[in-house]
């Protein structure tokens, strides 16, 4: 069911069910204050009836008289006295004698002194009467029918009414939800024809400051996320293919120099030495890739537990110097832990040793005498590592750009990469909701620190 057509049936329904009780409360009203008003009347006739039997001494011939006359023209009030041993005195119709008498009756009203019930749709009234010093049981009922004509028109009303306002409610709720989801269907009729082809189209805001505007911003922010992850893949993706068209197309040229012509076993040697040098390149930037692409995996799908920073450390010291004899490397503490879990960190072993691995070699490349400095402190919240080398200033354009992949500065063309290390680091440190921060000044070392929250 769409939401126009809920809308508008739980809008009648709410609004129906208002009128509806607005109406019960006025009919329910009416009918306590006529049957109030006729029992009132009824009391009066009745009284007025008994100081005319008793005590202005009117002949019962002319009551009856009164009784019938006003009967052929009105619903006659019924008015009977009894003494107090219950003999009748006086009875407007014994013929009629609507309301019969008895004993059970007396004593209610001997008892009570006044009382009022329905008998079929008469209503009656029942008093003690004191004339003289005398004490009488007067009785009276009579048919409302003009009260209760009053109050069957007013049901034909109400339903009348209510059947009316009813589709009334129907047709404006249709109208106004309509004019309320139409700017819905127009972002909805929008954002259809927005597709990976026009990802530049935005929706249009048409209302500033309600849901609508702020429904229209968000889905304009998504867009304009979904368009920078579009052009950052298509970077990516053309960045990859460059990085490794490069490299394949000098180990098939060298291989095609071994081919082509007989080399001495020195030419051969050199040859085979250029191609694994290329071939590890490939290998350098295909892991890199991979742990790019763990890197960015949902953090539910990550295997996290309790780590020591040293120990990590310490693994990706012993590897760079396995593969890279001339770096120079430095592990520091600034303070010595006592305890295990002075170091120890929620992570992701692999990940973290390959962030720290990318920062020290960074460090050694791009140093002035391929060293590294790696500093390591915490305290009650944090452990802090810092990547400290010396070397050339990062120029401040470049600082924005740093993490970008596949971002090489002008300057340091010359020195071999791909440009994945520092975006990835940056990606493996986010997943672990920790801060990279850069330092680097003119004369002065260059710190990358990573700052990690300590296990609990």
């Amino acid at each position: 069911m769409k939401i126009r057509v809920r809308l508008t049936i739980l809008f009648t329904l709410l609004t129906a069910a208002i009128l509806f009780f607005f109406a019960f409360i006025i009919y329910y009203s009416a009918k306590k204050d006529r049957e109030k008003e006729f029992f009132e009347l009824l009391k009066k006739e009745a009284i007025t009836k008994s100081n005319l039997f008793l005590k202005a001494k009117v002949p019962s011939e002319v009551l009856h008289n009164i009784y019938h006359n006003n009967r052929q023209t009105i619903n006659e009030v019924e008015v009977a006295v009894y003494n107090q041993n219950k003999k009748l005195l006086y009875h407007d119709a014994v013929e009629i004698d609507f309301v019969k008498e008895t004993d059970e009756l007396f004593d209610e009203i001997q008892q009570k002194g006044f009382v009022i019930f329905y008998q079929d749709k008469w209503q009656v009234v029942g008093m003690n009467y004191v004339v003289d010093g005398n004490h009488y049981i007067v009785t009276a009922a009579a048919l409302d029918e003009y009260g209760y004509s009053k109050m069957n028109n007013l049901l034909k009303n109400i339903i009348l009414i209510y059947i009316f306002s009813l589709l009334l409610i129907i047709l404006s709720a249709f109208f106004f939800t309509n004019k309320a989801i139409n700017p819905v269907k127009e972002i909805t009729n929008k954002a259809k024809q927005i597709s990976a082809s026009n990802l530049d189209l935005r929706i249009e805001l048409k209302s500033k400051g309600d849901e609508l505007a702020e429904l229209t911003t968000t889905i304009n922010q998504m867009l304009q996320r979904l368009e920078n992850s579009f052009d950052a893949q298509k970077n990516f993706v053309s960045n990859i293919a460059h990085e490794l068209r490069t490299p394949l197309a000098a180990i098939i040229t060298e291989l095609e120099m071994a081919v082509d012509k007989v080399h001495t076993n020195e030419e051969y040697q050199q040859l085979i030495q250029f191609a694994l040098n290329d071939t590890k390149r490939i290998v350098r930037l295909s892991n890199s890739l991979l742990d790019m692409a763990k890197a960015s995996y949902d953090p539910s799908e990550i295997n996290f537990k309790t780590i020591r920073i040293d120990e990590i450390l310490l693994d990706s010291v012993a590897q760079i110097q396995k593969n890279n004899k001339e770096y120079k490397i430095d592990l520091n503490f600034i303070r010595i832990p006592e305890e295990e879990n002075e170091v120890a960190v929620i992570g992701n072993e692999y990940l973290l040793k390959v962030a720290f691995t990318n920062l020290i070699e960074n460090a050694c490349k791009y140093s002035i005498n391929n060293s590294c400095i790696v500093q390591v402190d915490f305290d009650d919240k944090e452990v802090k590592i810092n990547f400290i080398n010396k070397g050339d200033k990062i120029d401040q354009e470049d600082l924005a750009l740093i993490f970008k992949p596949f971002f090489r500065s002008d300057k340091h063309k010359n020195i071999q990469g791909q440009g994945i290390g520092l975006p990835l680091t940056k990606k493996i440190v986010d997943l672990h909701d920790a801060r990279l921060e850069l330092y680097s000044e003119e004369g002065k070392e260059t710190i990358f620190q990573i700052v990690l929250k300590k296990s609990k």
